[in-house]
């Protein structure tokens, strides 16, 4: 297959411009941004209501290190993927689309990395207040793995079928 922008118009099934198709794909980067911004920024509100909390206060110091761990992740995901809007604002207008393209991809997947790391540490953390420590463990390593083969093993299957076929 190869790299962005490296398949023929046939390969493709478009008969588009290259610009044409460096704008649909800086379209479907901001709408696959948008949807880890809204989950992401859901669970950090959440993470954030917690010290409100009465069981708050019985926290252990490790779990309180990891609830502060996942606030610090929550707003690093989050700024994250808004770095491709303030990309997109500073290259504005400076026809580098297909840079930004690029760009946008990396900071994606730096974005996707980081809020796998979030879910499954929420679990940990609250399954860890709920039922103890090995549940936690355990919650958290299932979130963890589970959300790896859905995210790696699909996209790396349906890659093979496309070359298979």
């Amino acid at each position: 297959m190869g790299t962005f922008g490296s398949m023929s118009e046939t390969e493709r099934g478009r008969h588009e411009t290259p610009t044409e198709r460096w704008d649909r794909n800086w379209s479907d980067i901001q709408q696959e941004l948008r949807i880890v911004q809204t989950g992401t920024q859901i669970l950090g509100g959440f993470l954030l209501t917690l010290p409100f909390q009465q069981r708050f206060t019985i926290l252990t110091p490790l779990e309180r290190a990891l609830y502060l761990a996942l606030v610090v992740l929550a707003a690093a995901v989050t700024i994250v993927a808004l770095s491709a809007v303030a990309t997109h604002r500073l290259v504005f207008r400076q026809r580098q689309k297909h840079d930004l393209v690029r760009a946008g991809n990396v900071i994606l997947l730096a974005a996707l990395i980081a809020s796998a790391l979030l879910f499954s540490g929420t679990v940990l953390l609250v399954f860890d207040v709920v039922i103890g420590d090995v549940g936690g463990l355990v919650g958290g390593l299932v979130v963890f793995v589970g959300t790896a083969l859905l995210w790696v093993s699909i996209p790396l299957a349906l890659r093979r079928s496309r070359r298979d076929g």
